[in-house]
């Protein structure tokens, strides 16, 4: 690939930014982390960002009805189905361990199937759920039930807008070319 193939389209803001610029991307971090690349390209749209960062937190907080396992299955599935390397690295790296995830489970979830060994049935039904949306945009009436077997109302829907919402990250994160983050994992390290 050539160095323009491999280039950030719209590159990441660098510091000093400006103070309401700096003021949001420090809202959007936990404290004392420099702001992610991905936030740091949003910033060239602050009403955007600013419309984001409060869905970003509901999806990534306490207010969310999925427990932080689910919600980074679905994350990790979707990020590594659209080959977001970038989200999916990140993700990985601040929340698998958190969320109970081996290795085996990551190998999985980015290059395996639902019906591999490491997968629990909720597990498993999960993954299948973001495979159907990815692949069909629908879920047919056996999945469905068999959710519905393990999830509330409340959660079946934060199950398919968390899938959405990152799903069009990974359309903003490829697209935009967003550098990946260093040290984050890679793809090929769970091959």
């Amino acid at each position: 690939m050539t160095a323009s193939e491999t280039e950030a389209r719209i590159p990441p803001l660098e510091p000093p930014f400006a103070p309401d610029i700096g003021a949001l991307l420090e809202r959007m971090m936990p404290p004392g982390i420099p702001p992610i690349a991905l936030f740091r390209t949003f910033a060239h749209n602050l009403a955007m960002v600013e419309a984001m960062h409060g869905w970003g937190s509901y999806e990534l907080g306490k207010r969310l009805s999925l427990p932080m396992r689910t919600r980074e299955l679905v994350i990790d599935r979707v990020t590594a189905r659209l080959g977001c390397e970038y989200e999916w690295g990140v993700h990985v790296a601040f929340f698998a361990e958190r969320a109970g995830l081996t290795a085996e489970q990551i190998r999985s979830v980015t290059h395996g199937s639902p019906d591999d060994p490491c997968w629990a049935d909720g597990d498993r039904s999960v993954l299948r759920l973001v495979d159907s949306l990815l692949d069909t945009a629908a879920v047919d009436h056996g999945l469905w039930a068999d959710l519905a077997r393990g999830f509330s109302e409340a959660q079946l829907l934060d199950l398919l807008v968390l899938a959405g919402w990152y799903h069009a990250i990974a359309f903003a994160a490829n697209a935009a070319k967003v550098p990946l983050e260093e040290g984050a994992p890679r793809f090929a390290d769970y091959a």
